[in-house]
């Protein structure tokens, strides 16, 4: 008696690939509302994300950030940064023991993902899970994935 096993391979090569784009500076008082506005509570999304790269990160001492729109809807913000700069930020999460040095936007990813996380749980809003989700396929495709994901694990 014999068996056969038929294997489905699957061509993941057209696969689409989620993109950024900066927030220009005209549309920055409309990013909370037009992304978020419909989630309750979404005022406290930027001031948590603050606090937690404060958590984070010794040496986060404040300042400007950038907005960022993905193609596949999702939204989220980081410390602002040269684009060919190579400075690193030292991150460590007590919650899980795990450090890493990341560039800007892997911070920004990193700390938004812990506070779309957090905030879609105290909300129980399906509308912020998504967004979570949106962020996190960006992020497994990104350079640093492996290094946001033991952050934020």
């Amino acid at each position: 008696m014999t068996h056969s096993t038929a294997l489905k391979v699957i061509d993941y090569s057209d696969e689409r690939t989620v993109t950024r784009l900066i927030v220009p500076e005209q549309a920055r008082l409309d990013f909370w509302p037009q992304y978020f506005g419909s989630i309750p509570q979404w005022v406290l999304l930027e001031p948590q994300a603050f606090a937690w790269l404060d958590r984070l990160c010794d040496d986060y001492n404040g300042g400007f950030w950038d907005f960022y729109t993905l193609s596949n809807g999702g939204a989220f913000m980081a410390p602002d940064s040269d684009e060919d700069s190579e400075e690193k930020w030292l991150l460590f999460n007590p919650m899980n023991g795990n450090e890493a040095e990341v560039s800007a936007e892997a911070a920004g990813i990193i700390v938004c993902l812990l506070t779309y996380s957090h905030h879609a749980c105290r909300t129980e809003n399906s509308a912020m899970s998504d967004h979570y989700y949106r962020l996190r396929e960006y992020a497994l495709a990104h350079p640093e994935s492996g290094q946001i994901l033991s952050i934020i694990d």
